[in-house]
């Protein structure tokens, strides 16, 4: 069920809508002055925002470029101007998408449906091309470049980012000091080779748990390092 904020100083609209939206399964918030539905967006998560453009204490255009200064809500901009510029200004201050007053409900509901629509199109395309890796409670995301443990992200330099994601991408396949050397490396390095050993301890440190015995790397004396299901 979507979460729709509603920020409109007309009582009679913003309840009409709000009665509107919830008909259609959706739920719906109402503010009714541009101050207060500001913070309203920001404190909490919504789907998408009907933002009317002329609002006590914030206009609509400010609402929205504050707005997009945190968050990336889908907004759909409700004005009575039905001007070019004042489209335009709404659109480039933030705004997804503009209907102008009055409108029919019908034309409202359907701009809404469509919005929400497209944003679960592009948020299922992002995900689908998304590479993850994971071991145990550790993921990588390849193209974000981000490592967790578990909800809480680690904080690695690149070193050590791909570090985990070669030992991550070859569960049980050991891994040499001369091979990890050559792959994070990229040549055939004039360094000493205990500098893996090094950085293998930079990361243990930030990946594994503070009161685990246990690490998530294990070393193979003599050869190198592993992790193992």
């Amino acid at each position: 069920m979507s979460n729709v904020l509603v920020i409109e100083d007309e009582e009679n609209l913003a309840r009409f809508v709000e009665l509107e939206l919830q008909h259609e399964g959706y739920q719906a918030h109402v503010e009714d002055n541009g101050r207060s539905g500001l913070d309203e967006a920001l404190a909490n998560d919504y789907d998408l925002i009907l933002l009317d453009l002329m609002l006590p204490e914030l206009s609509g255009l400010e609402v929205a470029r504050r707005l997009r200064e945190e968050k990336n809500t889908p907004i759909i901009m409700m004005t009575a101007r039905d001007s070019v510029i004042d489209r335009v200004s709404g659109l480039d201050y933030g705004a997804d998408d503009y209907v102008v007053k009055p409108f029919a409900i019908e034309e409202l509901l359907a701009r809404v449906r469509a919005l929400l629509r497209r944003i679960d199109i592009e948020t299922e395309e992002h995900s689908s091309h998304q590479s993850v890796v994971r071991y145990r409670d550790l993921t990588v995301e390849k193209e974000n470049r981000i490592a967790r443990r578990g909800n809480e992200i680690i904080n690695l330099t690149k070193r050590e980012y791909e570090l985990l994601l070669i030992l991550m991408e070859n569960i049980n396949v050991v891994q040499s000091r001369e091979e990890l050397l050559k792959k994070v490396w990229g040549y055939e390095a004039d360094i000493e080779t205990n500098v893996v050993d090094v950085y293998i301890r930079y990361l243990r440190n930030k990946i594994d748990q503070p009161d685990s015995r246990a690490s998530y790397i294990q070393t193979v004396r003599g050869t190198g390092y592993v992790m193992r299901q």
